[in-house]
């Protein structure tokens, strides 16, 4: 065997067999580079982290220099309103996507009704809708002259819609009901996983000591599924907190609407950054209540995990009457307002065809999209290898630096990134004046490499953490068994890792992309002059009220949400585990 093995070190190495039996020097060299090679993978963690972390640290700079005479006026009229509303807002969608979402989760994992294999996957599809598309498209649908109250008139005979209008879905009552219909999905998956996680004998158990069905749900499934309730309702609502446009258009005067009208109707980046801080203390707060009621997720589920909830079966009219009702936040969240946007894209491109700006929004918002997710794939890797190489406190400290800019809304991102990429653009324009006297102009700023690094620093632990799922499921034994063999560690990462991490590295490249391309509150701000993306150009539409001049670029953003949904659709039930994992990293 050391025969062999020989030949395979020497080849790999580039110095022969015996030179390192006797040559003790050159055993110290090879390991201190095999030294320097892991901690050169630490140094580049650390860089990405503080890369990701060097926006919230400027966000504190930037508040600490005052707002002048304005924080009085926000301090009086401004913040009261827009925190009781963002308090308001939180509470009514947290409870919603909670009610919708378990509820949905334990009939597909508890009984067995007619399409519930349908169910289980559609229930997914209103994650493909942003909020600001689902308010973009109801604003039109239940308008006093759209096609929902024009029905109703026609049915009872009214002709004036004066005689008759709906409750105004510009409310805080209506902004709960749309963001909730969205982002449900995420506590549906999350409590989904553990609800198929959970071992049969808990429920069996209950049933013999005489529960009815739904005290079993309430005192024994429900307990156990807090953890993975907890992870989906901390993400649904950092979403809610992320959100600008649907908030914007139905009226309601959140946190983040604020900081936008602060810093582009009042000019006043400190005072907008000062607002910025409270929304990151509303973010912390939501961290630790997720904290919180996961705090016992280890016991959440037993080891019986083989043996899953054997469903109830439904039949005759209880069968579809349960497909009805969990099919109601499908078809309020998805198909009404997808069907909507496709009649209306439709309409439009039959009269006036196809605009040469959507195609070149598109491909502005391809490309931005495509660029960032490059970028973030690849600090992502190193983060995640690092963790590979050296782990232990530091690289998961660094990682965890890493992830914060997930937990930040993309208006404070943005904000946070105005001074000093322009600081520096202004810099070095100064130095080539004064040098060469020739301008480069907004190199970061003007170009969009700031929306580049805003995408990064609020989407890397989506890139890390699916990395990292990869590589732990890469045994060490197969590394260690290529390094007695002679391998490098170069060389292990290249011809073991990466191939073995193609379908992790797919997965993670697939949601980053689509989250870039959905992503509005930063490129609001941070997009170069005259460039436009579809989440833009919807945004401006409907700020001007023209609904329908807006539908193709929605219609592109929600078929370009499905691609992630139809992937998800496809997982089998034991791996929703993963998928829950995933998400709690994040």
């Amino acid at each position: 065997m050391r025969a062999d093995r020989t030949p395979i070190l020497s080849r790999m190495i580039g110095v022969p067999i015996q030179s390192l039996r006797r040559n003790t020097p050159m055993l110290k060299l090879l390991r201190r580079k095999a030294f320097s090679l892991r901690y050169a993978w630490l140094l580049g963690a650390g860089v990405v982290a503080l890369l990701a972390l060097a926006p919230l640290l400027v966000l504190v700079s930037i508040a600490a220099q005052g707002s002048g005479d304005l924080w009085p006026h926000l301090a009086a009229n401004v913040l009261p309103r827009a925190v009781g509303q963002t308090a308001i807002l939180l509470v009514g969608v947290g409870l919603f996507v909670i009610l919708v979402g378990v509820g949905a989760a334990w009939a597909v994992t508890a009984y067995e009704f007619p399409a519930r294999k349908f169910a289980e996957w559609a229930l997914l599809l209103p994650l493909a809708v942003p909020t600001y598309v689902v308010a973009f498209a109801y604003l039109d649908i239940l308008h006093p002259l759209g096609p929902v109250q024009s029905l109703i008139r026609d049915v009872l005979g009214i002709a004036s819609p004066r005689d008759l209008r709906l409750p105004d879905i510009r409310s805080m009552a209506g902004c709960i009901v749309l963001l909730g219909l969205v982002l449900y999905p995420y506590v549906y998956l999350s409590a989904r996983a553990m609800f198929v996680l959970q071992p049969a004998s808990l429920m069996e158990s209950a049933r013999m000591l005489g529960a009815k069905p739904f005290s079993a749900f309430w005192h024994v499934a429900l307990p156990a599924a807090r953890p993975g309730i907890a992870v989906g309702g901390s993400l649904a609502l950092m979403e809610a907190l992320n959100d600008i446009g649907a908030a914007q258009f139905l009226g309601v005067e959140t946190l983040t609407v604020s900081i936008y009208s602060t810093w582009v109707n009042r000019s006043s980046l400190a005072g907008a950054a000062q607002i910025a801080l409270l929304l990151l203390a509303f973010v912390l707060v939501l961290i630790l209540l997720e904290r919180w009621g996961r705090r016992h997720r280890d016991d959440a589920v037993g080891s019986d995990v083989a043996e899953g909830l054997a469903p109830a079966k439904l039949h005759g009219f209880a069968g579809y009457g349960m497909l009805a009702v969990v099919s109601l936040p499908v078809l309020l969240g998805f198909v009404a307002p997808a069907t909507y946007l496709a009649f209306q894209s439709f309409e439009r491109i039959s009269r006036f065809g196809l605009s040469s700006a959507i195609i070149t929004e598109s491909a502005n918002t391809v490309f931005i999209a495509a660029v960032a997710t490059l970028v973030i794939l690849g600090a992502g890797f190193v983060i995640a290898y690092a963790m590979r190489m050296v782990p232990g406190a530091v690289s998961s400290v660094l990682a965890r630096m890493g992830a914060l800019g997930y937990a930040v809304p993309g208006t404070v991102l943005a904000i946070s990134l105005l001074v000093p990429l322009a600081a520096f653009d202004n810099a070095l324009d100064g130095l080539m004046r004064h040098w060469f006297g020739i301008s480069t102009g907004l190199i970061l700023s003007g170009s969009g490499a700031a929306l580049v690094y805003a995408y990064a620093a609020r989407f890397m632990v989506i890139s890390s953490g699916g990395i990292e799922a990869g590589l732990n499921k890469i045994s060490r034994s197969i590394d260690e068994t290529a390094q007695t063999l002679g391998a490098r560690r170069r060389e292990v990462m290249g011809m073991i890792h990466l191939p073995l991490l193609r379908p992790a590295l797919a997965s993670a490249a697939l949601l980053v992309f689509v989250d870039c391309l959905k992503e509005l509150p930063a490129t609001l701000l941070l997009r170069p002059f005259d460039f436009e993306t579809l989440a833009t150009h919807l945004y401006a539409e409907a700020s001007r009220g023209t609904y329908e001049d807006g539908a193709i670029a929605a219609l592109l953003i929600v078929a370009a949400g499905l691609v992630p949904i139809i992937a998800l659709s496809r997982l089998a039930r034991p791996e929703i585990a993963d998928v829950a994992d995933e998400i709690s990293r994040s």
